[in-house]
């Protein structure tokens, strides 16, 4: 198999990081903190815990600098030991997902057209989200939000990757029945 490198743009960051520069480690972290932050609040719905997570994870990844091998981005593997890591702290959480069945129902997506009332509607239902239960957010924010495909996901959560289908579509069902009680969807 054909190992592809990636050259992003901050390529020479990251060489500059290995070879001890503080400068360029700082910088590195400077231009994905915010950015990782977000992801690890999706993920663990805390600003304290995702702080710690986000923290963590830098410093997991400049430890591990020299086994970053430009194979993918380096925005792209920070992700994934953010995303690793909060899972690591929901587990800790004592967290379980649990099969379940396969009858589901498909939920119908409204298409809004006025820029403004999208972002109302898209912070309410992020707000929405903080509801469900621990396994329903995890999965609806990996795949809405981070972009990961059940497959991904199932890996990820140690989970089949029907498993996170069902769970996904659960999470949508419930969602939908929230955003109902609140008057937002009809």
């Amino acid at each position: 198999m054909e190992t592809t490198l990636f050259i992003d743009k901050h390529y020479n960051l990251v060489v500059e990081c290995k070879q001890g520069s503080k400068k360029a480690c700082y910088e590195l972290y400077k231009l994905y903190a915010k950015a990782m932050l977000n992801v690890a609040f999706r993920i663990v719905g805390n600003v304290g815990e995702a702080e710690d997570v986000l923290q963590e994870a830098f410093l997991d990844a400049f430890k591990r600098i020299h086994d970053f091998r430009q194979e993918t981005t380096f925005g792209l593997w920070l992700k994934q030991i953010v995303v690793s890591r909060s899972i690591n702290l929901l587990r800790k959480r004592k967290m379980e997902l649990v099969e379940l069945g396969e009858d589901v129902d498909n939920i119908i997506d409204e298409e809004e057209d006025d820029d403004e009332e999208v972002q109302y509607k898209v912070s309410t239902v992020k707000k929405a989200m903080e509801e469900l239960p621990d396994g329903y957010k995890q999965v609806i924010s990996l795949y809405l939000i981070e972009g990961y495909d059940h497959e991904e996901i199932g890996q990820i959560l140690g989970i089949t990757e029907n498993t996170s289908r069902t769970q996904f579509l659960r999470a949508k069902r419930k969602l939908s029945e929230i955003l109902l009680r609140r008057g937002i969807v009809q």
